[in-house]
Parts: structure tokens; sequence; C-alpha cells
């Protein structure tokens, strides 16, 4: 099996309700099998069905380590990208609130293309990148996006040695297909020229 982030050859790693998964030894992703992912339309309902109600203090405290990271880093004369905002643009909405300008986009529910005629100093994914079924297709239109020092925060949830892949809840979402280990960060930074990349708890740091 064929790793869509690096193109090696990957072998088998686990199999259970929602198909057969492969880890890859060259960059240590794990991820679904194509042939088991969700069809389209599938997908899509599964990503309507979120409850993304942007005035939910709930889903704005989960959102606030990215919106924190933004407010400390950035000003409002600087120009981002929320990227994957699906139904909810929490992030957008709340940084839009102390006067930031960001510009939104969703594969299904805002796929306006033409926010890839810009470039940016921030981009957001929040919960996005584990559904990428062609992460290296998606790293690289994300850092052909970026400005000098600009920064692409993420939030995922990462994999390690003490994680139980039968038990772990986060696989268990049929729309998360590609999971990444701290070497599969060090590796996206190496092969798409980030000057760095940070890890702190759920967020994922790159820098151009």
């Amino acid at each position: 099996m064929e790793c869509p982030l690096c193109f090696s050859n990957a072998v088998p790693f686990f199999c259970g309700r929602h198909g057969a998964y492969f880890s890859c030894p060259t960059c240590s992703s794990v991820f679904l099998a194509p042939e088991n992912r969700l069809d389209p339309t599938a997908e899509q309902d599964r990503y309507a069905r979120h409850n993304n109600d942007i005035n939910d203090p709930g889903y704005q405290s989960f959102v606030s380590p990215i919106v924190e990271h933004i407010r400390a880093n950035f000003t409002p004369a600087h120009s981002g990208l929320d990227f994957g905002c699906g139904t909810g643009p929490v992030i957008s909405f709340m940084l839009e609130r102390d006067g930031f300008s960001v510009r939104k986009y969703d594969p299904l529910f805002r796929p306006d293309r033409a926010v890839f005629s810009s470039m940016y100093d921030f981009i957001v994914c929040c919960e996005v990148i584990e559904h990428f079924h062609e992460p290296a297709k998606e790293f690289q239109l994300l850092r052909s996006l970026l400005v000098d020092d600009a920064h692409v925060i993420c939030m995922t949830h990462l994999l390690s040695d003490e994680t139980d892949f039968e038990r772990w809840y986060y696989k268990d979402d049929p729309t998360h297909v590609f999971f990444y280990r701290r070497e599969t960060i060090d590796f996206i930074q190496r092969q798409f020229r980030f000057k760095c990349s940070r890890i702190r708890d759920r967020l994922v740091l790159f820098i151009t």
C-alpha cells in the first residue's frame, strides 16, 4: 500500500470496523486504506451533522488555543485563511470580532478556490489534517500560500507509542483517515521546507 504522504510502501497495521489501516516506515504515519473511506455523499453528511454552533461556549473554548496563538503572534494587519472551516467557522468568527481579516475555505461547504490566489501570514487547520485523503498535495498547497515567517496552526490528535490504537477514540470517526506521529511532523517540516515545527498538546505549528 502506497503512503499518501511520502509515497513509500506502507505495511499492514490494524484492521477494525472501518477497515484496514497501514503504517508507513518512512514518515511514520498511519492511514486508512483508500477503499475503506466513506464515499463523498456519506462523508459530507457526516460533516453536516457536526454540532458546530459558532456561539457555543464549549466550541469556542475548544478552539481557543488556536485563537490565542494568533492573537499573541499576529495583529489585524496580518492576513489569515481558515482552511477546512466546515459549517461553523468559529475561529474566523472569534478573530473577526477582534478586527482580524480571515478568509474561509472548505472543499465541501465553502469551495471558493479564489482564496488560493492570495498569500497569507497564517493559516488555520482546526481538526482538518486528519481528514486529508492526499496529505502530500494538501501540504504542498498550504506551503505555497504562505509568506515568509508565516504560521500554519493545526489542531489534531497525534499518535504515540503509548496509544492503544484498537481503543483509540480518534480513529472511530470514519472521516479520520490519516494520523500523524511526531516523526511525521518532522518529515512534513523537511519535505515542505518549513523553517521549523513545534508541538504543544494538540497544537501542531509549522513556520516558514
